[in-house]
Protein backbone atom coordinates (compact mmCIF):
# COMPACT_ATOMS: atom_id res chain seq x y z
CA UNK A 1 0.00 0.00 0.00
CA UNK A 2 2.68 2.64 1.27
CA UNK A 3 4.85 1.38 -2.31
CA UNK A 4 1.88 2.02 -4.38
CA UNK A 5 1.15 5.25 -3.31
CA UNK A 6 4.48 6.65 -3.63
CA UNK A 7 4.40 5.17 -7.19
CA UNK A 8 1.47 6.95 -7.63
CA UNK A 9 -0.06 9.09 -5.38
CA UNK A 10 -2.64 10.70 -7.75
CA UNK A 11 -3.87 7.04 -7.52
CA UNK A 12 -7.09 5.37 -5.13
CA UNK A 13 -4.77 4.77 -2.49
CA UNK A 14 -2.76 8.12 -2.64
CA UNK A 15 -6.37 9.78 -2.62
CA UNK A 16 -7.21 7.63 0.69
CA UNK A 17 -3.74 7.95 2.37
CA UNK A 18 -3.58 11.95 1.94
CA UNK A 19 -7.37 12.68 2.59
CA UNK A 20 -8.53 10.97 5.33
CA UNK A 21 -7.23 12.50 8.45
CA UNK A 22 -10.92 12.36 10.39
CA UNK A 23 -11.76 9.24 8.70
CA UNK A 24 -9.25 6.56 9.39
CA UNK A 25 -5.91 6.37 11.11
CA UNK A 26 -2.95 4.97 9.37
CA UNK A 27 -0.26 3.16 11.50
CA UNK A 28 2.98 1.16 10.06
CA UNK A 29 5.91 -0.38 11.83
CA UNK A 30 9.34 0.98 11.85
CA UNK A 31 10.77 -1.53 9.44
CA UNK A 32 8.55 -0.11 6.68
CA UNK A 33 11.00 2.60 6.65
CA UNK A 34 13.64 0.34 5.99
CA UNK A 35 11.65 -1.33 3.38
CA UNK A 36 11.22 1.86 1.35
CA UNK A 37 15.06 2.89 1.75
CA UNK A 38 15.61 -1.09 0.57
CA UNK A 39 13.82 -0.74 -2.74
CA UNK A 40 14.32 3.50 -3.31
CA UNK A 41 16.06 2.69 -6.49
CA UNK A 42 13.48 0.86 -7.95
CA UNK A 43 10.66 3.07 -6.57
CA UNK A 44 12.41 5.60 -8.01
CA UNK A 45 12.31 4.08 -11.71
CA UNK A 46 8.91 2.69 -11.18
CA UNK A 47 7.50 5.72 -10.58
CA UNK A 48 9.57 7.74 -13.02
CA UNK A 49 9.75 10.40 -10.51
CA UNK A 50 12.95 12.23 -9.73
CA UNK A 51 14.89 12.15 -6.67
CA UNK A 52 13.46 15.19 -5.20
CA UNK A 53 10.38 14.60 -6.11
CA UNK A 54 9.85 11.12 -4.45
CA UNK A 55 11.58 12.31 -1.33
CA UNK A 56 8.70 15.07 -0.77
CA UNK A 57 6.18 12.07 -1.82
CA UNK A 58 7.82 10.09 0.86
CA UNK A 59 7.76 12.87 3.55
CA UNK A 60 4.32 13.83 3.02
CA UNK A 61 3.38 10.30 3.13
CA UNK A 62 5.21 9.68 6.04
CA UNK A 63 3.48 12.47 7.81
CA UNK A 64 -0.23 10.24 7.16
CA UNK A 65 1.16 7.80 8.79
CA UNK A 66 1.71 6.55 12.83
CA UNK A 67 5.20 4.81 13.22
CA UNK A 68 5.06 1.84 15.78
CA UNK A 69 8.49 0.76 17.11
CA UNK A 70 8.19 -3.03 17.04
CA UNK A 71 10.17 -3.22 20.21
CA UNK A 72 6.63 -2.41 22.16
CA UNK A 73 5.03 -5.15 20.73
CA UNK A 74 4.82 -8.41 23.34
CA UNK A 75 6.48 -11.50 22.19
CA UNK A 76 3.24 -13.68 22.99
CA UNK A 77 1.92 -11.88 19.82
CA UNK A 78 5.05 -11.70 17.51
CA UNK A 79 4.88 -16.13 18.05
CA UNK A 80 1.06 -15.64 17.03
CA UNK A 81 2.26 -13.26 14.21
CA UNK A 82 4.99 -16.28 13.39
CA UNK A 83 2.35 -18.74 13.47
CA UNK A 84 0.17 -17.24 10.66
CA UNK A 85 2.89 -16.21 8.74
CA UNK A 86 4.99 -18.91 8.46
CA UNK A 87 3.72 -21.28 5.57
CA UNK A 88 2.68 -17.44 4.07
CA UNK A 89 5.10 -15.01 3.46
CA UNK A 90 7.66 -14.70 6.68
CA UNK A 91 8.41 -10.93 5.47
CA UNK A 92 4.90 -10.01 6.67
CA UNK A 93 5.50 -10.68 9.96
CA UNK A 94 5.95 -7.35 11.51
CA UNK A 95 2.87 -5.93 9.49
CA UNK A 96 0.66 -8.55 10.98
CA UNK A 97 2.65 -8.36 14.31
CA UNK A 98 1.56 -4.90 14.16
CA UNK A 99 -2.27 -5.46 13.31
CA UNK A 100 -2.49 -7.93 16.28
CA UNK A 101 -0.55 -5.75 18.73
CA UNK A 102 -3.08 -2.57 17.90
CA UNK A 103 -6.02 -4.93 17.11
CA UNK A 104 -6.64 -3.41 14.17
CA UNK A 105 -7.57 -4.14 10.62
CA UNK A 106 -4.37 -4.65 8.16
CA UNK A 107 -4.96 -3.11 4.70
CA UNK A 108 -3.20 -5.00 1.99
CA UNK A 109 -2.98 -5.12 -1.37
CA UNK A 110 -1.28 -8.50 -1.27
CA UNK A 111 -3.49 -11.66 -2.47
CA UNK A 112 -1.72 -14.36 -1.41
CA UNK A 113 -1.16 -13.07 1.87
CA UNK A 114 -4.78 -12.05 1.75
CA UNK A 115 -5.93 -15.90 0.97
CA UNK A 116 -3.18 -17.44 3.00
CA UNK A 117 -4.97 -15.40 6.24
CA UNK A 118 -8.02 -15.91 5.51
CA UNK A 119 -7.57 -19.71 4.94
CA UNK A 120 -5.81 -19.80 8.52
CA UNK A 121 -9.53 -17.99 9.47
CA UNK A 122 -7.62 -14.15 10.12
CA UNK A 123 -10.62 -11.91 9.06
CA UNK A 124 -8.72 -8.25 10.23
CA UNK A 125 -7.73 -7.86 6.39
CA UNK A 126 -8.77 -4.82 4.28
CA UNK A 127 -8.23 -4.71 0.49
CA UNK A 128 -7.82 -1.26 -1.70
CA UNK A 129 -11.52 -1.93 -2.61
CA UNK A 130 -12.85 -2.25 0.66
CA UNK A 131 -11.70 1.18 2.43
CA UNK A 132 -12.87 2.64 -0.33
CA UNK A 133 -15.78 2.23 0.10
CA UNK A 134 -15.56 2.98 3.56
CA UNK A 135 -13.91 5.88 2.88
CA UNK A 136 -16.60 7.08 0.07
CA UNK A 137 -19.31 6.25 2.72
CA UNK A 138 -17.57 8.42 5.35
CA UNK A 139 -17.08 11.62 2.72
CA UNK A 140 -20.55 11.69 2.18
CA UNK A 141 -21.49 11.26 5.95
Amino acid sequence: IIFSSLINSNGTIGAILFNSNTIFEFYSCSYMRYEIDKHWEKLKKISKLSEQELLISKQLLFSKIKFINESLIPEKIWLQAEKLTKDIDEDDIDFIALSLFLKAKLWTGDKVLQKGLNLLGYKQLLNTEEINIMFLKKLKA
